[in-house]
């Protein structure tokens, strides 16, 4: 064995053939849901009616109160008209990674005005 293979086994990185039990991720396979259907079950209980929540954020701190709502499944109406640019950008901007993290959408709807749905709500235009 060289000197480097001896070094690089003794620092715990050598071959898969240390292991005892093979990975993967068989194991996990039925705990898995796609956040999508996983949206779907938790979003639409008992049948209830869908609900829009409108929210007008006076600084980025109120970003809780948008996040709380979109993962409760509501579709979130965001007014950013009243904050400074920067703040406004920056409250577009962890509602796009918010939409996006949970599989949701986020869309210009007015001047400063955003629409976050969830996965499971489809929007049109007419």
């Amino acid at each position: 064995m060289g000197a480097v293979r001896k070094v690089a086994s003794y620092l715990g990185l050598g071959g898969a053939e240390q292991y005892d039990e093979p990975y993967g991720e068989e194991q996990y396979e039925d705990d898995w849901i796609p956040a999508s259907e996983r949206a779907a079950r938790r979003w639409q209980p008992d049948g209830e009616p869908a609900r829009i929540i409108m929210v007008r954020p006076k600084k980025y701190d109120d970003a809780l109160t948008v996040g709380r709502h979109f993962r409760e499944g509501h579709s979130v109406v965001m007014d950013v008209g009243t904050m400074s640019t920067v703040e406004a950008t920056r409250m577009v901007d962890f509602a796009a990674g918010l939409a996006y993290g949970c599989e949701g959408r986020i869309e210009r709807i007015a001047e400063k005005v955003f629409l976050l749905t969830p996965a499971n709500v489809e929007v049109s235009s007419v």
